[in-house]
């Protein structure tokens, strides 16, 4: 009868063979045991996923390094400013102190990419400050010019033609309200912020044309049109309306209100030098700081906008930097002239090699199709301001001023250490939360009714 259990059978003697006990399994570790997580690997990935990781962690890292670093240098000058804020107004009637910011349109984009190069640089240091602030925004070339050249001759107006009436614009109504009411403007310096070279352009363009400019505007030449008569072969009867223009009026009736033309300029850049100056104007002007607004298109520059992008702290702490100077108002200095150029016209010069080609292509006259009409004269062509080179008169020129922070506000701000909580991205900060609400479960008094001292007499 055989044995239930055999024994495991020696090798037989002689036959060479040797014996080799099993292998054991690896020994797991516990702790990983238990959350039931496999063994680790004991060799390195393939060297395609090790070229991977290595390629993604260290783009991640340069992201959330620089973003830190952006929000830090921010937040340095948002401490920096925030005294401001608590300054008094001596008088309940008294305005505040109000800048003036200038957007417009990059070349070859939309006024929305200024609005939020300003909402993520200049805004937070501007509102940490607890000044007021107004937009001139513009959304074509032009448009600046414009508005600071229709500026300053509604202020030449008030002291050259007292008698004369201006236009019922807010700004105007607002103006009047504050006389009837006795409230005293402010008399302090204000300041203006200009973002970008094209912005910057157009700012110096209407400084120019308002001070050396006539007040009224320029003869303008209707265009004759001549139309060809209908031939109407068949009257139609009495009474009888056709059906085009019952379209026509329709159609009328949909269209929303267009926007206003642009007003042509007074003058040009050839007129600066036989312009006289008013009597009323200033001695100083009111200091401008322009800010840089880099921004450049197309694919073959993706290296460059990579390059921006991942040292976005640098601007950030320069735009913060003049945004504060602004702010504080401490000191201001003169244009300097270098190699016979006025400063003014070398400023943020490098912005003119982002702009896109169509900025320097020579606008084509309009062309007519239609033999029925015949536009005589033309109406005058738009000035391209952006490609022409910048002009500065020297009367104009010695009278602009520029903020300049202080050395010992810029000291301060070197010394501010900024709280970790306010440089942290949402995964560190939504555990630093929890951490908090935690230890602020276990710390805190229950609540309890407010029964109060019951020991006393009371």
């Amino acid at each position: 009868m055989a044995e239930p259990n055999p024994s495991a059978q020696q090798p037989a003697a002689g036959t060479g063979a040797t014996y080799k006990a099993p292998t054991p399994k690896p020994k797991q570790n516990p702790a990983l045991r238990m959350m039931g997580l496999p063994n680790l690997p004991r060799k390195l990935p393939s060297r395609n996923w090790l070229i991977f990781w290595a390629i993604t962690g260290s783009i991640s890292a340069a992201i959330i390094y620089d973003k830190r670093e952006k929000k830090r240098a921010t937040a340095k000058w948002k401490h920096a400013v925030a005294p401001l804020a608590k300054d008094i107004i001596p008088s309940a009637s008294q305005l505040p102190r109000k800048l003036t910011i200038y957007l417009e349109a990059p070349p070859g984009d939309g006024l929305r990419i200024a609005q939020d190069h300003f909402i993520e640089y200049a805004k937070p240091v501007l509102a940490a400050s607890g000044l007021d602030w107004e937009f001139v925004q513009g959304r074509q070339q032009g448009d600046v010019r414009a508005a600071v050249a229709e500026k300053i001759r509604r202020e030449r107006r008030k002291h050259e033609r007292p008698d004369e009436e201006d236009l019922q614009t807010d700004e105007a109504i607002a103006e009047s309200l504050r006389k009837k009411n006795q409230v005293p403007e402010y008399e302090g310096v204000k300041g203006d912020i200009i973002f970008g070279r094209h912005t910057w352009k157009e700012y110096i363009r209407g400084l120019h044309e308002g001070w050396l400019g006539p007040l009224d505007p320029p003869v303008k030449l209707e265009p004759i049109t001549k139309l060809v008569e209908a031939d109407s072969e068949t009257p139609k009867a009495e009474g009888e309306q056709p059906e085009e223009k019952e379209e026509g009026k329709k159609e009328k009736e949909e269209k929303k209100p267009e926007r206003p033309p642009q007003p042509l300029p007074y003058n040009t850049a050839a007129d600066y030098s036989i312009a006289n100056l008013p009597p009323q104007i200033p001695a100083e002007f009111s200091p401008a700081n322009p800010i840089p607004l880099p921004h450049r298109l197309g694919f073959r520059h993706t290296l460059v906008r990579l390059n921006r992008f991942f040292n976005r702290r640098k601007l950030a702490d320069e735009i913060g930097r003049e945004v504060a100077a602004v702010c504080f108002a401490n000191s201001s200095r003169e244009w300097r002239e270098a190699n016979g150029q006025y400063e003014q016209e070398l400023v943020l010069k490098h912005e003119e090699n982002d702009w896109v080609k169509s900025v320097w292509k020579p606008e084509e006259p309009p062309k007519q199709d239609d033999d029925s009409t015949a536009a005589a004269p033309s109406e005058p062509p738009k000035e391209k301001i952006w490609p022409a080179p910048m002009i500065v008169d020297p009367r104009l020129a010695q009278r602009m001023r520029r903020f300049e922070i202080a050395p010992e506000d810029e000291a301060r701000a070197a010394q501010i250490k900024v709280p970790e909580a306010e440089i942290e991205g949402w995964i560190k900060g939504s555990f630093r939360s929890l951490w908090n609400y935690t230890v602020e479960s276990v710390t805190a008094k229950p609540m309890r009714p407010n029964v109060g001292n019951v020991d006393s007499d009371e």
